[in-house]
């Protein structure tokens, strides 16, 4: 029986009508059509789902919606409201995109930790990173993008 659920995501309120049971990765692209989440592995493992909910990188497929409700959830739709956010950009920048189905996760899984350490190290980025699978990189641009956009973030120029 589905049920009536209201979400906030990306500064924006949602009504739907959805299975109790279904999991947000499946409410975001299924029912309100933000397919920029990727739906990957289903168990937690890869990261493709990764978005934010009050702030905090969660894997998107081990969360049922309606756990989500009265809680901010941030897609990569949400993040370029004014133009590419640094992290977007610095991912096209640094050729750290090969296929693009893992950079949504990649990008929202950075975001989370330079917004908790503004100023990573290296080693720092990589554990950050280290919840999200990439099939087609090395993880070198990865993370030279992810460093980039702690200094273009630095320096003010956050989008």
């Amino acid at each position: 029986m589905r049920k009536l659920l209201t979400l906030r995501v990306n500064g924006e309120d949602y009504e739907v009508f959805t299975d109790p049971g279904k999991t947000l990765v499946r409410v975001l692209r299924e029912d309100l059509d933000l397919t920029g989440t990727k739906e990957g592995c289903n168990t937690g493992n890869c990261g493709s789902c990764t978005v934010l909910i009050d702030g905090k990188a969660v894997k998107s497929c081990l969360v049922i919606a309606s756990q989500a409700r009265g809680r901010e959830i941030l897609t990569i739709e949400g993040l370029s409201k004014n133009g590419l956010h640094p992290l977007q950009q610095t991912f096209v920048n640094h050729f750290a995109i090969q296929c693009g189905f893992c950079t949504p996760g990649m990008i929202m899984a950075a975001k989370a930790l330079l917004d908790e350490n503004p100023h990573p190290t290296e080693e720092e980025v990589k554990l950050g990173l280290s919840g999200n699978l990439c099939r087609c990189t090395g993880y070198v641009k990865i993370v030279e993008a992810v460093l980039a956009a702690s200094d273009v973030i630095g320096r003010g120029k956050e989008g």
